[in-house]
């Protein structure tokens, strides 16, 4: 039986943060546990930013540092090795985003690659990872899943979004390094979808390397799920599934009201947690066909999957498992399952300051708009900032009696 406690080791969790590290946690924690203050932040940071104020180092000091790696590649390997220490690995997210023109696209593919034979290359490096939108205009996307015309100058675009993902996923085959698609906004998520399945079809004959992300607020997700792997049994492909709650709720539920359409989105928070937990289930009752990559910061979700992994028998590492958290949020988690074994890592953003903002701010509206995921991290915290000084009583304590 998984003892119920794993999680509420803080000095695991935290064990690689300094006082001050800990500290800026606490503070910034505190601050995203109110909405409004989230909002306003955004707006001031947005406003300060285009009027071109001085405010990136204020940026990189806080926010920055707390959910990001660095400003390249480089910045972020001691952070990677010294996860790796502690045995959790690290996949790394140029986060960059909302890029418009074709050369930026193919800088961004060029990136994409880099990262690839990084990962190629790095025991501490699981994943790669790029984002749809990242590789093409959205407008193309959103028109593909649409089913409209597109003009002569849009099919050359969709031509060119189809090249880079090949390239993309050909490169991760022939390096055999996992690769997988990040999650976006329902209107242009089906033409993803299809792209995707066609590289597993085409890249996953014998192992599943090719993975797509399945939101799971997203109610038909379970639905499509069973869909792919009849797919992939009938035609002779495995299934790579990175699941996830979900990154545009207020979006999704916004547009469908005002566009006059049934939300995509589970009713309830409550409904979203059953329909993940049946997609989890799901992949790991059938891990001869789907390898699962499990994205995700709630504590139940994650106990579950460890309930089935020793119900079932299945090694704790096993290869078609992977857990995972984002970069200074859930530590708790990440840590203490690498500790315990767990195929487990990191997803570390990194990128220029000022171009990671966006990514930023939506790690900012995530963190105030979940219910209690702030205050739980945040007593986490404080809870290791109490064990710690603690520690340092006794420790003064036993210092002046030897004396």
């Amino acid at each position: 039986m998984i003892r119920k406690k794993i999680f509420n080791d803080t000095k695991t969790a935290f064990k690689l943060k300094s006082d001050t590290e800990l500290d800026r946690a606490i503070f910034l924690f505190s601050m995203m546990g109110s909405p409004t203050l989230v909002k306003s932040g955004i707006a001031l940071t947005k406003m300060s930013l285009k009027l071109k104020l001085p405010v990136e180092g204020l940026i990189k000091k806080t926010i920055f540092e707390q959910f990001a790696g660095g400003e390249t590649m480089e910045d972020c390997k001691p952070t990677i090795k010294t996860m790796y220490q502690a045995k959790l690995h690290s996949i790394l997210d140029y986060s960059v985003e909302g890029k418009e023109t074709e050369e930026e696209f193919d800088a961004a593919v060029a990136k994409k690659i880099e990262l690839i034979k990084f990962a190629n290359e790095e025991k501490e490096v699981p994943f790669a990872v790029f984002k749809p939108t990242g590789v093409g205009r959205f407008e193309i996307w959103e028109k593909m899943t649409a089913k409209v015309s597109l003009s002569d100058e849009e099919k050359k675009e969709w031509e060119n979004i189809k090249e880079r993902v090949e390239k993309l996923c050909k490169t991760a085959y022939d390096l055999k390094v996992r690769l997988y698609a990040d999650g976006e906004e329902t209107w242009m998520q089906t033409a993803a979808d299809d792209l995707m399945e066609e590289m597993m079809r085409k890249y996953n004959k014998e192992e599943a390397l090719i993975f797509n992300t399945l939101q799971c607020y997203r109610w038909d997700r379970i639905e499509y799920l069973k869909d792919l792997h009849e797919k992939g049994k009938a035609e002779g492909f495995k299934i790579g599934a990175k699941i996830v709650r979900g990154a545009y709720m207020e979006k999704e539920n916004e547009r469908a009201k005002r566009l006059g359409y049934p939300s995509p989105i589970c009713e309830s928070k409550e409904a979203t947690d059953v329909n993940f937990n049946s997609v989890m289930s799901y992949c790991l009752a059938n891990l001869e066909d789907i390898s699962v990559y499990i994205g995700t910061h709630n504590e139940v979700s994650n106990y579950l999957a460890l309930q089935i992994i020793e119900d079932k028998g299945y090694d704790i590492n096993h290869p078609h498992i992977w857990f995972s958290q984002l970069f200074g949020m859930s530590d708790h988690l990440s840590y203490n399952l690498a500790k315990k074994g767990y195929n487990s890592a990191k997803l570390v953003p990194f990128g220029p300051v000022r171009d990671v903002v966006p990514y930023l701010m939506r790690r900012a509206q995530e963190n105030s708009s979940v219910k209690g995921q702030t205050g739980r991290e945040l007593s986490l915290l404080l809870e290791e900032r109490k064990r710690r000084k603690g520690h340092e009583t006794r420790h003064d304590r036993q210092e002046k009696e030897s004396f």
